[in-house]
Formats: structure tokens, C-alpha cells, sequence
């Protein structure tokens, strides 16, 4: 890294789970360089959805180096995600023209509900097979997924995590780790950002303010979603070892579940 920039340049690992982020500084300039980030990283910044690209070179290995603006900024807290900005970006994003070209280009294909189903069954321990709530819950998936078909397919971020928004001093607010991006029903971002952080009573007027109303149709594709992502955390945690986390989704999995199941 420090060829690309010179030796006035101080730099040091940004953290995360691939440790292929750094921050470089010299002199109060600030960056955040990134090595082989998605070309989507570019129109992201030019929609002013992350922070500015500065510039990307190609290393003769191959590899990609971004760098982008540092901001001086702060993740938001949950009860920050009932802010009216927050669903205005989520409506940019999802509206985004530019942003669906781009992962269409890129090779991206849509993703159905059945495909996330099979992609579930695929990745299932037997040990979590076994269980009476993963059981039930993939019953319901599997019975309902002809009932949360949607042709509108979008830019879907899919980790709507609060520490994965920024605020920034300005007050310009960043949705930052778009690597799992997708193309597929909003009601994917929808669900998990409502379900998280938002009291249900409060949904109408935060969907009023991204947009659209609170039909049954989309409570009911919200709710198919939820539990699929709930499935997919439990997995995630089981292949990790993480027994505690596990059984905290596991246990939210059962409150999902409709009462008739």
C-alpha cells in the first residue's frame, strides 16, 4: 500500500472481517483505501450514497486499490433509525435507476423467494434440521412462497444494520458495506429494518415517509422475509459456534412463527 502513495504516508488496518481496509494519512488528509471493492463502488459515490471516490488504481497483481474521503462521522444508534433521512436514502436506493444498471451489468440476476429458499435447505446443518422451529419455519416458508412473488425487483443493500449507517458532522448520512447487494424485492431491506428497529405501530408513518403505504400484501412479504433472514442468522451463528447468538435467533425465529403453525 504504501508505494501507491508515498512514504509521507502513514498507514494502518481499518479493522473489519477481511482486513482489506486501511486508513492512510498525511498531514490532516485523510483516506479510506479499500483493496478490489465492486465497481459499484463508483456509482454509489457519484449518487452520494457512500463517501466520495477520490480515485482506484489497478496493482500489477491484479488487485484493485480504492480510495475514498475519509469522514469524520458516526454509526447510528437503533433509535436513530426512525429518522426521516433514513427512509428518504432507503427510497433513493431503491429508486435508484443508476444503481440497478450498474449490478445488472455487473451480472447480478434477480433474486426470487425460491431461490433464497434453496439456498436455506442447501446451507442447513442436520443438527439444526432436527429442530421443531426450523421445522415449522421452513413449513411456512415453504407453503407461502407462492403468495410473496414481486416483479419490481431493486437495489437491495441486505445488511441494514444501524453500524452499517454513518452520520456524518455535516449531517450527510452514508449507508457504508454494500457486498452483498442484490437485485429483489425491497420488501428484503424493509423487513429487517422495521422488524429491528421500528415499534409496529409506528410502521405506517415510517412507510408514509419512505413512500409507500402498509398493505397486506407487503406485511405479508415483509413477514416471509423476516423469517427467511432469521433462518439464515441462525445458520450463520450455528457454522460460527457462537451458541449464544444462535439460540437468541433461534428463540426470535419462534416468536415469528404464526401461531397457528
Amino acid at each position: 500500500m504504501e508505494h501507491l502513495l508515498g512514504d509521507e504516508w502513514k498507514i494502518s488496518p481499518a479493522g473489519g472481517l477481511t482486513g482489506d481496509a486501511y486508513f492512510a494519512q498525511n498531514e490532516g488528509k485523510k483516506l479510506f483505501l479499500k483493496r478490489n471493492s465492486s465497481p459499484f463502488l463508483a456509482v454509489l459515490s457519484a449518487e452520494g450514497i457512500v463517501p466520495k471516490l477520490v480515485w482506484t488504481k489497478r496493482l500489477e497483481n491484479g488487485d484493485v486499490i480504492t480510495a475514498q474521503h475519509w469522514i469524520s462521522a458516526r454509526e447510528l444508534k437503533p433509535n436513530d433509525m426512525n429518522m426521516e433521512r433514513v427512509a428518504q436514502l432507503l427510497h433513493k436506493i431503491h429508486h435508484s435507476k443508476e444503481l440497478l444498471d450498474m449490478l445488472t451489468r455487473l451480472g447480478k440476476e434477480p433474486v426470487e423467494p425460491s431461490t433464497i429458499l434453496e439456498d436455506i435447505k442447501s446451507g442447513m446443518a442436520l443438527e439444526l434440521f432436527s429442530l421443531d422451529v426450523i421445522q415449522k419455519s421452513l413449513d411456512f416458508l415453504t407453503k407461502e412462497i407462492k403468495n410473496v412473488q414481486f416483479k419490481d425487483k431493486v437495489v437491495c443493500h441486505c445488511d441494514l444494520n444501524h453500524n452499517n449507517w454513518l452520520l456524518a458532522d455535516n449531517q450527510e448520512l452514508f449507508l457504508i458495506d454494500w457486498d452483498g447487494a442484490v437485485i429483489a424485492d425491497p420488501a428484503i431491506d424493509l423487513c429487517m429494518l422495521l422488524y429491528w428497529y421500528i415499534p409496529e405501530q409506528e410502521w405506517n408513518d415510517w412507510l408514509s415517509t419512505y413512500g409507500i403505504p402498509l398493505t397486506d400484501d407487503l406485511r405479508h412479504r415483509m413477514h416471509w422475509y423476516v423469517i427467511a433472514q432469521t433462518i439464515l442468522s441462525v445458520q450463520w451463528y450455528h457454522h460460527k459456534d457462537i451458541e449464544k447468538e444462535k439460540q437468541n435467533w433461534l428463540n426470535y425465529l419462534e416468536r415469528l412463527l404464526p401461531v397457528e403453525l
